[in-house]
């Protein structure tokens, strides 16, 4: 019998440690392939789509892995047990080097509301075990626990509030953007590799597997299913549609932004429906959880208009111009399209930049990166949703490196009416150590009603009734492991819009 190249995953403190698979094969051709780990993301009441890369060389400069240019059957299971005493699904699946030898099942037939244990085999090797769920069937769901980060910046710091989530075992992951970063490598904590800033297929696959080689991000997609949404970094700071921010490096955009979201889609678990073409690709997409909650994820880079006033903070009527959009029409109105269909109690936003208005001067002067350079295409959001009668609409929002809480007013000038909730999650690691301030800004900005600048995370906790949230905080990227705690913690109610102590 060929000695198997087992390896134990650790997630949430269990060991998880898999039975034999199917019949072995020869002796091994390749070294350990599966070097990025494995995820699970999209999960539907009936299935969910698994991922994992072949790359026994990941950091080779080519972005191939170390893989041969040949086809590699890859084994797939998914039991009911962490031992896989029972399988639940079970197949093969090609990987090859077109796609950089990734992976993607999209597993079906599974029972709703469940978890399950997933592992791949490849030419003898087994690889990590991983934890995913499925969503409640339509019309059930009483509870889902949810954690939402954004922002993990290799060089800035450790991934340790990764570890932290994935020791929570939450039933689901957002990711809402800058999942890498794209620029050339500094004396920080840690050193991006390619050390140039990339812009090409070959270094944006080696830039995600640099990070998908961490074991704290490892472990958190191992824990739980995620849905990802991207923002800027994952392609070139503050882009916007087909313009770019600076023109360095040299090079045709178009080509460049058809290579990142290329890599993009080949490192996270996404469904076939996301596959990119040319530089083009649908990100945006629902995801429902029984009749609890729906996941509006949006797009808010591919699509827009470009920065007003040359971006930046500025004093800028061209901001409110009628028919500036952030979104682009077609995503408008599928977003209000998806929010009249009424399918769970709780509407929930997930998108990257601020969402609710954020005076940096008395004078008006405002973020034109942010909804507020897009003030006409948020009003026509905000009145859809009122107009369509959703009263539970939580919007989830990354980019800002702080955590954030408040209330989205109908009105911000008279503070008339709470219409909905934004909650902000603070980076994973970018801009490295944080500090204790809680300037809010809140004499400009009174209905903000929280703001610390640490890193972490947001953990929600809802039922029919209510939302919980804990925004999970770190002292210190700087060094690994450091503990974890919540900072502030809040409660809305179903069908009562708005902040309240717990």
């Amino acid at each position: 019998m060929t000695r198997l190249h087992r390896r134990t995953f650790i997630v949430g403190g269990l060991a998880a440690v898999g039975a034999p698979m199917l019949s072995t094969s020869t002796a091994n051709a390749l070294a350990y392939p599966f070097t990025l780990g494995v995820a699970s993301g999209e999960p539907t009441a009936d299935g969910i789509v698994l991922w994992t890369r072949l790359a026994p060389r990941p950091l080779n400069a080519d972005g191939l892995g170390g893989m041969p240019n040949t086809p590699v059957t890859v084994e797939w299971q998914v039991g009911t047990d962490q031992g896989f005493g029972q399988l639940a699904a079970s197949g093969t699946a090609t990987a090859v080097q077109a796609s950089a030898h990734t992976v993607h099942v999209e597993v079906t037939g599974l029972r709703p509301d469940r978890e399950y244990w997933y592992r791949f085999r490849a030419d003898g090797h087994i690889s990590q075990v991983g934890r995913a769920r499925t969503a409640p069937a339509p019309g059930s769901g009483s509870a889902l626990t949810m954690l939402f980060a954004s922002c993990s910046h290799y060089e800035t710091g450790y991934f340790t509030a990764y570890r932290r989530m994935a020791e929570e075992r939450p039933d689901l992951i957002l990711h809402l953007g800058d999942y890498i970063y794209e620029g050339g490598a500094s004396a920080r904590v840690r050193t991006h590799n390619p050390t140039a800033e990339i812009s090409n297929l070959a270094n944006y696959r080696v830039r995600h597997a640099l990070y998908k080689m961490d074991v704290d991000l490892q472990a958190a997609h191992a824990a739980a299913p995620w849905a990802v949404v991207w923002d800027d970094h994952e392609v070139e700071n503050n882009y916007a549609n087909l313009v770019r921010n600076d023109q360095s490096p040299a090079g045709d955009f178009r080509a460049r932004r058809e290579a990142a979201y290329r890599a993009y889609f080949e490192h996270m678990p996404l469904r076939s429906a996301q596959a990119p073409v040319r530089e083009n690709m649908q990100l945006h997409r629902r995801l429902r959880w029984g009749s609890l909650a729906t996941f509006h994820m949006l797009d808010t880079r591919q699509y827009r208009d470009d920065q007003a006033c040359g971006d930046g903070s500025k004093l800028c009527p061209e901001a409110d111009a009628p028919n500036r959009t952030l979104t682009g029409t077609a995503q408008q109105d599928w977003l209000l399209d998806g929010m009249g269909q009424r399918l769970g109690t709780w509407d929930l936003i997930g998108q990257q930049v601020f969402f609710a208005q954020k005076l940096a001067k008395a004078d008006g002067t405002k973020n034109m990166d942010s909804w507020d350079g897009y003030t006409a295409n948020r009003k026509r959001i905000q009145d859809g949703w009122q107009a369509r009668g959703n009263t539970s609409t939580v919007v989830l929002t990354g980019d800002v490196h702080r955590s954030w809480a408040g209330n989205i007013m109908n009105n911000y000038a008279s503070q008339d009416k709470v219409i909905g909730t934004e909650l902000v999650t603070t980076s994973v690691s970018s801009d490295g150590d944080g500090n204790a301030s809680d300037n809010s800004l809140s004499s400009l900005n009174p209905h903000v009603k929280y703001y610390k600048n640490l890193r972490g995370y947001v953990r929600t906790s809802l039922t029919p009734t209510q939302m919980k949230v804990d925004f999970r905080t770190l002292d210190k990227v700087s060094v690994r492991d450091y503990p974890i705690r919540t900072d502030k913690s809040y409660v809305i109610e179903a069908g009562n819009p708005g902040l309240q102590a717990p």
